[in-house]
């Protein structure tokens, strides 16, 4: 009898604490340990593969892009000050928890969209709901695009391929491309797909839209088309100029023909995106 007293004074306590706290912070805590979880998978990937000082150089193999749409989106979140959790979403907080300290990257990143979705459909808070579009479009880089990949590689890869061939004018076969002056094979491997690029593009767009509340406008299509066309461009145009010879693929293909790839993608995307949203961005400055 006891015990079942205490287990219901317990359980009216947290009730009590859950009533009392803010909203957005109990997502945003939520949000954040999810970030964490996924994100941690690949650091731990990527310090084993690279060692600290290369992986850390390359900002442990996950863009900026994803670093700062993961604080922009929770600090949004954050923004909630509505108090008042209920018991529902202390379940559902519960099952989210679980998903993540499990140490699976993708089931992070699976709970994270549930969870996102779960606060765009139930809540009237603005910044929330932004906040949560802003965490949505994480995963596509993070989780969903690598789904595709998996599902439709040997096209995505056939489709650079492709690219590739028709601009240095040699044969292609599958995803292996002959190089321009006929002294070998250019092998278009998974790491150089321009998908991964194309996910960031459009996290881009949907992080810097939902930062300035941008107003929804026709144009708004145009302006993440253009930002994922130009990566497309500079992917490609990148393993081109490699396809030209053995001399140039040794001489572009490496971490520093990498960085400055990544730098002028970034450029781009970054760029189309902020021209996108310049009306309401030049209002807040």
């Amino acid at each position: 009898m006891i015990a079942y007293s205490n287990e219901w004074i317990a359980r009216g306590s947290v009730l009590r604490i859950a009533r009392e706290l803010p909203r957005g912070e109990f997502f945003a805590g939520l949000f954040t340990l999810g970030c964490v979880s996924g994100l941690s998978s690949r650091i731990i990937q990527s310090v084993n593969r690279l060692g600290w000082a290369d992986a850390l150089f390359n900002t442990f193999e996950i863009s900026v892009i994803v670093w700062i749409s993961c604080a922009a989106g929770v600090s949004l979140i954050l923004r909630d000050r509505t108090i008042g959790v209920r018991s529902s979403e202390l379940a559902t907080g519960a099952g989210f928890v679980f998903l993540v300290i499990l140490p699976i990257g993708p089931l992070s990143w699976l709970a994270v969209t549930a969870l996102s979705i779960y606060v765009i459909f139930s809540t009237n808070v603005a910044s929330s709901r932004r906040g949560a579009f802003i965490l949505l479009a994480t995963t596509v880089p993070m989780l969903w695009s690598r789904l595709l990949f998996k599902f439709f590689a040997n096209l995505i890869l056939q489709i650079d391929a492709s690219l590739v061939g028709w601009i240095l004018g040699t044969h292609r076969t599958g995803d292996i491309v002959e190089f321009a002056d006929g002294s070998g094979f250019l092998a278009i491997l998974p790491a150089c797909s321009s998908l991964a690029n194309v996910s960031l593009a459009f996290l881009c767009w949907v992080t810097v839209s939902q930062l300035v509340c941008h107003k929804k406008s026709p144009y708004d299509l145009l302006w993440c088309l253009m930002a994922c066309i130009s990566v497309i461009a500079v992917n490609v145009t990148r393993i081109s100029v490699q396809g030209l010879s053995q001399w140039h693929y040794a001489t572009i293909h490496g971490s520093w023909g990498d960085a400055v790839g990544n730098t002028i993608i970034l450029g781009l995307i970054v760029g189309f995106s902020v021209l996108g949203v310049r009306r309401e961005l030049f209002q807040r400055i």
